[in-house]
């Protein structure tokens, strides 16, 4: 049994971020199915009540977590290169902008490395990081929800 995924966060003045990687044993199109299909994000994802939308370039979506229930975050796919990175945008630059990115990289021996990160950032961003939640318990139970239903 592999460890569990640790996240990693970083921050400065007018940025903050927050990432993890781990490898999962299937394949780029098993995880990107699971990444993509938005009715069906909450049974395998203990981070995400809800989405609203159709995960696809350009479309905006409604997301609901367990984080923060009070909230609807919509934020537009922004990215989108099937089986390999997606983008999801929020905010507007330069006051505050969130980007959260997902990608998965082919290695040997059917193993897909999962990388996701989310970059916050903006003149805002110092006087409303107080109120933004540690996003590393989220970001870790994400990653161990996809390995667990990827592998499954």
């Amino acid at each position: 049994m592999t460890a569990k995924a640790a996240a990693q966060k970083t921050a400065a003045t007018f940025r903050q971020d927050c990432s993890i990687r781990c490898e999962i044993h299937a394949a780029p199109e098993r995880i990107w199915a699971l990444l993509t299909d938005a009715e069906r994000f909450p049974t395998w994802n203990s981070t995400v009540t809800s989405i609203g939308g159709k995960i696809a370039l350009g479309e905006k979506l409604a997301i609901k977590v367990p984080l923060d229930p009070k909230r609807t975050f919509s934020p537009k796919v922004t990215r989108f290169e099937e089986n390999r990175e997606m983008e999801w945008s929020d905010g507007f630059a330069p006051m505050f902008k969130g980007v959260r990115t997902f990608t998965l990289t082919p290695k040997s021996g059917g193993v897909t490395e999962f990388a996701m990160s989310e970059v916050f950032s903006g003149m805002m961003l110092p006087m409303i990081r107080g109120s933004l939640p540690d996003f590393a318990p989220a970001f870790e139970a994400y990653a161990a929800d996809l390995k667990r239903a990827a592998e499954s």
